[in-house]
């Protein structure tokens, strides 16, 4: 507890004391006693600011059902950039991650699942992201989870619902001694857009549900015990972001998806709340107080853990991405939804990924085969971006969706238009691996997902050790964001009560661990 007192005509702070309230509810008069040990009676009150510990931000149901220390969760990116190392380092402060299982082999993940069982009982997720130009490869994952119980994924990228995410969720679902019904699978899932977030926070439709009876994967008796359950229990309000996101500010995304929440919470009346969550932006003690403010239940961060030493990158990923601004971001073409034209958000710093990108989709959405690219274009393509003949590249395709999804090479050959598609994105997806893999002849191709929290992160950072690559770590990073959030909830405490503290007494700067410790939960 911190009281404002005026003292001699100056602002002054005790830490303990009391407090009489008069009959307005203002506080007049207050008995401090100063760190001094001289006693003031008696001096006029000017503000009070409760303390706030790190536990008490967002919503403690969030806490109690993923048993973590705090209202925070990093999301999984793609390509394993969200690591085991990531994971187990969150994992070990009693925070929650989400290995990047997006862009894995089912072989990959399922070696990811074997080490971070390790964990036992701390925290973990995995992703399941949405693949509909891949609906087998989404199904093998979720067979992956559901044989190997993985019991929490954070589903991203998710256009409408599908068959594999629904039957994940209502897998085992029963009724335990007391009545209550009891889904073993959570499931945290990412939304932008309204008319999606409606669909994770209702339950299961009926129509999937129906499949999965007639296919004998659940019984009649799970599929009523389903419709008393939302699909996710927590959304994450996903705003502007690396990676597949819509660009939403945050300001006005996350209110409306708390109002979502309210009115379906209303309508279903589930037996335990929903809650949501805000993502996209977050980076600072300052975008982690306003996000909570706004009634976030927790908060995830993305680019900002990337620029970790735990992340699956490269190091010269990490030092692109420590000297990124803001604006330092583009838009272009998504490897995995790349024929529907979905976009997501990379570095432009550094790197022609971006440009070579637009240009590959602007060449599909213009022509219908490969055959059909002028010479002279398709010269340039196999000198500049594929650095190799097109023939060979489609070699090269065919071997990776024999392995990964036979479907693909099937329909490519009565397809001409598919086959230059599956060719462009060997462009796409090596892209990110030749990234994490820092190979240097192709970092003018590096393909980042990056979004403008990096600038801020920065920013925020400047002339401290954590502007520094090599000194950013996953666990640092976020818990200086929960202990700045606190303290700037505090400044701001003291501020609606109009008190105006001096500009050094309101930075909330980054921190080594040794200051944090005495301050965490």
């Amino acid at each position: 507890m911190v009281f404002f007192v005026e003292h001699h005509g100056q602002l002054a702070a005790a830490s303990s004391g009391s407090a009489l309230l008069d009959a307005t509810g203002t506080a007049p008069i207050s008995d401090a006693e100063f760190s001094s040990g001289t006693p003031y009676d008696s001096l006029p009150l000017r503000a009070i600011v409760p303390p706030l510990p790190i536990e008490r931000l967002g919503d403690p149901a969030f806490l109690a059902a993923h048993r973590v220390r705090a209202a925070y969760m990093a999301g999984s990116m793609a390509n394993g950039i969200a690591s085991c190392e990531l994971v187990e380092a969150l994992a070990g402060e009693g925070l929650l991650a989400s290995f990047g299982a997006a862009g894995l082999t089912v072989a990959e993940v399922s070696r990811a699942i074997d080490r971070l069982g390790a964990l036992g009982n701390r925290p973990r997720a995995f992703n399941l992201i949405h693949s509909p130009n891949e609906p087998a490869h989404e199904a093998a994952v979720v067979d992956l989870y559901l044989r190997r119980s993985v019991r929490l994924v954070e589903a991203s990228a998710y256009l409408d619902l599908t068959l594999p995410v629904v039957r994940y969720r209502v897998a085992g679902i029963h009724v335990d001694a007391t009545g209550r019904v009891v889904a073993p699978n959570k499931i945290i899932a990412k939304a932008s857009r309204v008319e999606v977030a409606a669909r994770w926070f209702s339950p299961p439709p009926e129509k999937l549900l129906a499949e999965l009876v007639r296919s004998d994967e659940i019984t009649p008796d799970q599929a009523a015990l389903a419709r008393r359950i939302p699909m996710a229990q927590d959304l994450t309000a996903e705003a502007d972001s690396g990676g597949h996101t819509d660009n939403r500010p945050a300001i006005t995304l996350l209110p409306t998806m708390l109002a979502l929440r309210d009115r379906l919470q209303a309508e279903q009346g589930y037996e335990e709340p929903l809650r949501v969550g805000a993502a996209g932006g977050i980076a600072t003690p300052a975008s982690a107080a306003a996000a909570f403010a706004m009634g976030a239940a927790y908060i995830v961060t993305g680019s900002i853990n990337q620029a970790c030493i735990e992340s699956g990158t490269s190091d010269t990923v990490r030092r692109m991405l420590a000297e990124a601004q803001q604006a330092d971001v583009i838009m272009a073409p998504a490897a995995d939804m790349f024929e529907m034209g979905i976009k997501l958000q990379v570095l432009r710093r550094g790197t022609m990924f971006a440009m070579r990108a637009a240009r590959l989709y602007e060449l599909y959405r213009t022509h219908n085969a490969l055959e059909e690219i002028p010479a002279a274009e398709r010269a340039a393509l196999e000198k500049t971006i594929f650095r190799a003949p097109l023939e060979e590249i489609w070699r090269q395709t065919q071997a990776f969706f024999a392995e990964r999804d036979p479907a693909q090479v099937e329909r490519a050959a009565g397809d001409p238009k598919h086959k230059m598609a599956l060719v462009f994105r060997w462009y796409l997806g090596l892209s990110s691996v030749w990234a994490n893999r820092g190979e240097a002849s192709r970092q003018v191709d590096y393909q980042v997902w990056c979004g403008p929290a990096m600038g801020a992160l920065n920013e925020w950072t400047k002339d401290s050790p954590l502007a520094l690559p090599e000194n950013r770590n996953v666990a640092t990073l976020a818990w200086n964001l929960l202990y700045g959030a606190a303290v700037t909830t505090r400044i701001a405490a003291a501020r609606n009560q109009g008190v105006a503290l001096p500009t050094e007494a309101t930075q909330a700067r980054p921190r080594g661990m040794a200051e944090l410790t005495e301050h965490l939960p």
